[in-house]
């Protein structure tokens, strides 16, 4: 009963979740609450900090009341959150305007206009994208997605705010600063800015050169830190309005891939998890860094001493849900005011239960907001295929989920190539693993057992939790993958292997015909 926990934070794009986890990694208690996502004109995508802020008290405090343990108990706060946002702070740490995430766009013009120079590659001054890929191993996303292209968008659209901006920070980084009072950027938070030197994976700092190439003034970045260290403690303001003590530590966390891959447990090089959330990925730890920018996977700093990660990012996984329930079924509007809806989404698995795989012929492409990976494409665009007066709401839910699965399917072969090795299991985590449908899904689209986590929802919340542990000095992460605890494995289904394989086929043929009519249609405003 004297055992220290942390207050874990998991910051997503679709709300903040917190739990109060043991060394053990076991979640004692639980809450969420959502926070709004702004889409604007041009491809922009903002979020309110103060938001993230109240969503973070109120979960604090009612994880902290449900569980009704001391405040002594509580050694730490660590958060884990969504990556790539950028939000410009005063000298007070007051945001300029609201932050801009990872699904923001409108940087592109102004990141292709710093990237280029008097001969080009691929869009890229050769030069400048040689010393990005040796040093950073990535270069700039010329979709615009990054906080290199949103500090530029920034500058060049909000002079004032750029002016007044005395540090960019990530989201991260952000709720770091409303924690402690400091300005500090994780190895992992600071990666897609492009600035700093990642060849020893141990020690990243700032580059001179790539600062330059940025267009960022250098003193608008801040502090570097590793994922685990304790970077001080609670401000008196928050310690009180949790009721925590006030020397509790806070440790720098992670941006939410980093803390999925402990979560998940898979901490052995090429030992691969799969993320479904709001976006989708595959991750695995490797020991060096790598790059291949033509399937657009890179092995990139994280939580793990000594250790890179690969990702192989993909936009749209779980917002393709969303978008069905918020955007067609549950649209408050004239033909619905619905106010309390029911929980849709254990619904939908239900419905796709009963659906034969193949969804009758209709496939269904998630690229609600372009792409990343195996292709970086910003105008491409989500629809269905092949719909006729036969199929039903219950066809397109299914037919929804297999076309994640396939969007996923698609990047194994890079991401195969990458590791140098075949995928034996995927580990699923994020809250659409969940779904015991949508793993039996994957596991035949893939063609490869699918481990699901006992908890996956709480995966990055426990990967946060291992993180403060290990900054207390009170674990080391191989201790925690080896508590990795499983709900279940689900084995592929060969007789549906040659029906997904047409799938699949008939899938990519859709990108390789349709690529060039989506770059037409929504090149306008990109």
């Amino acid at each position: 009963m004297d055992e220290q926990l942390v207050l874990a934070v998991d910051l997503g794009t679709s709300g903040c979740k917190t739990a109060l986890v043991t060394r053990s990694g076991t979640v004692l208690a639980w809450a969420y609450r959502p926070v709004a996502l702004h889409l604007l004109e041009g491809a922009g995508a903002e979020q309110v900090p103060e938001d993230w802020w109240q969503a973070f008290l109120a979960t604090a405090r009612e994880v902290l009341d449900n569980a009704g343990m001391p405040a002594w108990r509580v050694a730490a706060v660590c958060c884990s959150t969504q990556g790539e946002g950028t939000i410009p702070v005063d000298r007070e740490g007051i945001p300029l305007m609201n932050a801009i995430t990872w699904m923001d766009m409108r940087g592109a013009a102004s990141l292709r206009k710093q990237v280029r120079g008097w001969v080009n590659v691929a869009g890229y001054d050769p030069l400048k994208l040689a010393r990005w890929l040796r040093l950073c191993g990535g270069a700039p996303a010329l979709s615009g997605k990054d906080p290199a292209a949103h500090m530029l968008f920034i500058r060049d659209m909000y002079p004032q705010v750029y002016q007044n901006t005395y540090k960019f920070l990530n989201v991260l980084d952000y709720l770091n600063l409303r924690l402690t009072g400091r300005f500090v950027a994780t190895h992992d938070s600071i990666l897609t800015s492009w600035v700093t030197d990642n060849r020893d994976v141990n020690r990243i700092r700032y580059d001179g050169k790539l600062l330059q190439a940025s267009g960022i003034d250098a003193e608008k970045f801040p502090e570097l830190v590793p994922c685990t260290e304790v970077i001080g403690v609670l401000r008196a303001e928050v310690a009180n309005e949790l009721g925590l003590q006030r020397n509790t530590a806070v440790v720098a966390g992670a941006i939410d891939n980093s803390a999925a891959a402990i979560g998940a447990g898979t901490l052995a090089d090429g030992d691969a998890h799969l993320y479904l959330g709001t976006s989708s990925w595959i991750g695995a730890h490797v020991s060096q860094k790598k790059t291949d920018i033509s399937a657009m996977i890179a092995a990139i700093p994280c939580a793990v001493p000594s250790k890179y990660l690969m990702m192989a990012m993909q936009t749209s996984a779980g917002n393709n849900l969303s978008f069905l329930k918020e955007k067609i079924l549950y649209h408050q509007d004239e033909l619905l005011r619905e106010e309390q809806l029911p929980d849709v989404y254990k619904i939908f698995d239900r419905i796709a239960a009963k659906v034969p795989a193949g969804s009758h012929g209709l496939l269904y492409a998630p690229w609600l907001y372009g792409e990343r990976c195996p292709v970086e494409d910003r105008s491409l665009r989500g629809g269905l295929f092949n719909l006729s007066l036969d199929h039903t709401r219950e066809t397109v839910i299914r037919a929804i989920l297999e076309g994640v699965a396939l969007n996923t399917r698609w990047m194994v072969d890079p991401v195969q190539r990458f590791l140098g090795r075949k995928l034996d299991h995927l580990t699923a985590v994020g809250g659409g693993a969940s779904s015991n449908v949508w793993c039996q899904i994957f596991a035949d689209v893939l063609g490869q057992p699918i481990r699901q986590l006992a908890e996956p929802m709480q995966a990055n919340a426990i990967g946060a939790a291992y993180i403060a542990f290990v900054g207390l000095r009170q674990l080391d992460f191989a201790s925690a993958a080896a508590q990795t605890r499983y709900r279940a494995s689900y084995q592929p289904n060969h007789v549906h292997r040659n029906l997904y394989d047409d799938c699949f086929g008939t899938f990519t043929e859709l990108h390789r015909r349709l690529a060039p009519l989506y770059q037409r249609l929504n090149h306008q405003g990109l």
